[in-house]
């Protein structure tokens, strides 16, 4: 891949997704936020690329992977005003879709292709699939790692939004705001499990599953930069301060220090 083709796809990005712009603001807002997000994702997945040492031809399979990781969204949220897979369409899925109906990948060696293709089919799901293997399996855990550094950056900032003035909070809420939790998503997280997104409630229960997240991430690099930024104790601030949250101040804490420690 070269320079030319990823300032080439750059550009149909800014044109593809500004077509779902419309005289809604509800809408606007939140194509406005992916567009925002995919290009905080691209410097994320550069970052974690230089970290990596990876070659410059990598590093553009890596940034035009992030580029188009969440296209579907856009055409997801256009249609059914969510961003909740479950009540709409798998936008990992339909970004496949849409990449393929553009023709936008045809200039780009059948590896390539693949590669691009294989990350955003899987940037967003559960587990990876086991046959995962080489550079494929390389590009779809950066993009995986990537995405979710600028999540930890979103969701965090939207908290701080609706909990300072919930009336005025403008943003799609999956969940209600109730002080409970479940005990199965607590038990997951506690466990280093992996959260079933059919257990999750409340807020809280997103809160959780979001600190849980860690289990998942693939580089070091990658959860260095939660550390620094503090991200993961500013999540454990918002949760209820009861034993239970202990218990998984706990977890998630001791996690980290055994990814971060140094090598012997």
């Amino acid at each position: 891949m070269k320079q030319e083709q990823v300032e080439q796809f750059r550009r149909w990005f800014e044109e593809y997704t500004s077509r779902f712009l419309r005289d809604d603001e509800y809408v606007n807002i939140h194509i406005r936020l992916k567009q925002d997000h995919t290009k905080k994702t691209c410097e994320e997945i550069l970052y974690l690329a230089e970290q990596l040492a990876l070659e410059e031809s990598q590093r553009y399979v890596a940034e035009v992977i992030a580029l188009f990781h969440d296209i579907g969204r856009f055409p997801q949220f256009a249609m059914y005003r969510t961003y909740k897979d479950v009540l709409s369409v798998d936008h990992c899925h339909l970004g496949v879709e849409v990449l393929a109906q553009e023709g936008i990948l045809g200039c780009l060696r059948r590896e390539e292709k693949q590669w691009v293709e294989t990350a955003v089919e899987h940037h967003g799901r559960k587990s990876l699939p086991v046959d995962l293997r080489g550079q494929a399996l390389l590009f779809t855990k950066l993009i995986r790692d990537a995405d979710k550094l600028d999540i930890y950056r979103i969701v965090l900032a939207n908290y701080r939004a609706f909990h300072h003035e919930p009336a005025k909070f403008s943003f799609e809420i999956e969940l209600p705001d109730e002080p409970g939790y479940s005990p199965a998503v607590l038990d997951a997280v506690v466990n280093a499990g992996a959260v079933d997104y059919n257990d999750l409630r409340t807020m809280n229960d997103m809160k959780l599953c979001q600190l849980g997240w860690v289990y998942d991430m693939n580089f070091v690099a990658a959860l260095e930069c939660l550390q620094q930024r503090g991200y993961i104790e500013e999540l454990l601030n918002l949760l209820p301060q009861n034993d239970d949250m202990q218990r998984v101040r706990r977890k998630i804490l001791e996690y980290l220090e055994s990814r971060l420690a140094p090598v012997s």
